[in-house]
C-alpha cells in the first residue's frame, strides 16, 4: 500500500543545486521516519539524511552536513532534499524511503526503513 515517488533529479554542474521531492501515499506520513539514500553503480547504498515527520528531527551523514537539508510538508505528504554545493562524488541514484521510528531516532541507516521508491538520478559534472 505504501507508494513513494521521487522527482527533481537531473544533471548539474559542480557547485550547483537541486531539490528532490518524494510524494508519499498509502500510510500516515506524519508518524514515520522518512529518509534519503544514494547509490552509485558498483557501490553500496548509503544513507544521506533522515527525518521524523512528527517533530521534524533530522539526521545527516557527515558527508552532506552543511550542504543538504532534509525537510517535509506533512500536509502534502511530501519529503524534500535540498542539495546545495553539489560535488561530482554526489552523482548517484537517490532513493526516498519510509519506515517506523526506532528507539526515538530516524538515522539514515537502511535498517530503519522498509519501503523504497524507484529513485531519481542525480548527475554532477566537474
Amino acid at each position: 500500500q505504501v507508494q513513494l515517488v521521487e522527482s527533481g533529479g537531473g544533471s548539474v554542474q559542480a557547485g550547483g543545486s537541486l531539490r528532490l521531492s518524494c510524494a508519499a501515499s498509502g500510510y500516515r506520513f506524519s508518524s514515520y521516519c522518512m529518509g534519503w539514500f544514494c547509490q552509485a553503480p558498483g557501490k553500496e547504498r548509503e544513507g544521506v539524511a533522515g527525518i521524523y515527520t512528527a517533530d521534524g528531527s533530522t539526521y545527516y551523514a557527515d558527508s552532506v552536513k552543511g550542504r543538504f537539508t532534509i525537510s517535509r510538508d506533512n500536509a502534502k505528504n511530501t519529503l524534500y532534499l535540498q542539495m546545495n554545493s553539489l560535488k561530482p562524488e554526489d552523482t548517484a541514484m537517490y532513493y526516498c524511503a519510509a519506515g517506523q521510528r526506532r528507539g526515538g531516532y530516524c538515522y539514515p541507516s537502511q535498517s530503519y526503513y522498509s519501503s523504497w521508491g524507484q529513485g531519481t538520478q542525480v548527475t554532477v559534472s566537474s
